[in-house]
């Protein structure tokens, strides 16, 4: 979703708000401005953001939830963390309109059915949200982000008496998959995700749950209602610009599945070889545990050291075991300890675990780990062959 700062005049726009309270008109419309994917991984899920047009009193301005502060004292640590506070950002339109065009983004508007109370209550509300002491909230990527916030204001201004119906084209389907629809699976930023996130995100989403994504908040708007006379929550829904068609770079050479792919053919000849010769490649298995130990500390922090929910649970540990980082100084000797030995069991047991996980749904890995994974488990064979036999 949208993560980065527009540039605008906050305090002169913040106090233009502030001075109309109560002043649209008649004539005003809010409507809900959902962006389409952009080509970064951080564009990736679209972004969402009201729109309050007032003609008559000169007001076009976009209200958005996706801006944070790069000044934000230890701001990589706090975002590493889960500990980042997000901002209300406010455009003026002509320049929100024109920043996304510049991006090639989608752009469809829904306007929203609502009586003159209830567009000024919705306007205020907004206008209040830009005041300093009341920008910040501590953005929660499934939760609360620029998308849930257009359902949560948009509820708590009628007072809970939305109705969300599901369309009927939604299909059951986890947290993971509804994240991996929006991205190109042999991409390095899938493959990120799938090792940074763990099993809490593969339980299937509750219908209002989907609305996490900003593309699901404009289906489900659309199927929306208003009590107690159940009349259309959208009044119109219309495409404000359409993304126009370009041809996007091949880039499989460089792509996670082939870059495994011939990590895991080198890794299988090299220990083919030392098996042949009855050898072992020291530098290999070095390099081997020296990685899987470290992605093991990463995945280990962000499940124990961050607030980030998704990433709890995470059983890519199977394979990226933490503590290789540590019994690495046994494969500098010619002859390791009898426990080294069977801690190699372990990791085949390990990754057999992996499998098991996989198959019964515990958790989804990625596919494009398939050839490396492949590869350890039958590095790790040599290594305890081979050893047992020193």
């Amino acid at each position: 979703m949208k993560k980065t700062v527009f540039l605008f005049v906050f305090l002169l726009i913040a106090s233009w708000a502030d001075a109309q309270i109560n002043s649209l008109s008649e004539k005003a419309e809010i409507s809900v401005l959902t962006i389409g994917p952009g080509n970064s991984l951080n564009d990736a899920f679209g972004h969402s953001a009201f729109r309050v047009k007032d003609y008559i009193k000169g007001t076009d301005l976009v209200f958005n939830y996706g801006v944070y502060d790069f000044n934000t004292p230890n701001f990589y640590t706090k975002f590493a963390q889960g500990k980042l506070n997000y901002l209300i950002g406010v455009n003026y339109y002509s320049d929100f309109y024109e920043s996304y065009i510049a991006q090639n983004r989608s752009i469809q508007e829904q306007v929203l059915n609502l009586s003159s109370e209830e567009k000024q209550k919705l306007f205020n509300y907004l206008a209040d949200n830009m005041k300093p002491e009341n920008r910040a909230y501590l953005y929660d990527f499934f939760y609360d982000n620029c998308a849930t916030k257009i359902k949560d204001i948009t509820q708590q201004v009628l007072n809970n008496k939305v109705v969300f119906h599901t369309p009927s084209t939604l299909e059951p389907a986890t947290f993971r998959t509804l994240i991996q629809e929006n991205l190109n699976r042999n991409s390095w930023g899938s493959l990120g995700i799938d090792i940074a996130l763990g099993s809490v995100i593969d339980r299937v989403a509750t219908p209002k749950e989907f609305m996490f994504l900003p593309k699901n908040i404009h289906a489900f708007f659309n199927e929306a209602t208003i009590l107690p006379a159940n009349k259309p929550l959208v009044s119109s829904d219309k495409t404000l610009f359409s993304k126009r068609p370009v041809v996007e770079p091949a880039g499989f050479i460089t792509s996670p599945l082939v870059v495994f792919t011939l990590l895991a053919i080198l890794i299988i000849w090299i220990t083919y070889n030392d098996y042949k010769k009855a050898s072992r490649s020291k530098w290999l298995d070095e390099i081997l545990f020296a990685i899987t130990g470290l992605i093991g500390i990463f995945i280990l922090l962000l499940w124990f050291a961050t607030d980030h929910k998704g990433t709890h649970q995470n059983y890519n540990l199977l394979w990226a075991f933490a503590l290789n980082i540590f019994v690495i100084n046994q494969l500098f000797k010619k002859h390791v300890s009898l426990w080294f030995i069977k801690y190699l069991k372990l990791l085949i047991i390990l990754l057999c675990l992996l499998t098991l996980h996989w198959i019964v749904g515990v958790q989804v890995f990625a596919i494009t780990l398939i050839p490396l994974l492949i590869a350890l488990f039958l590095r790790y064979v040599f290594l305890v062959k081979h050893f047992s036999k020193a």
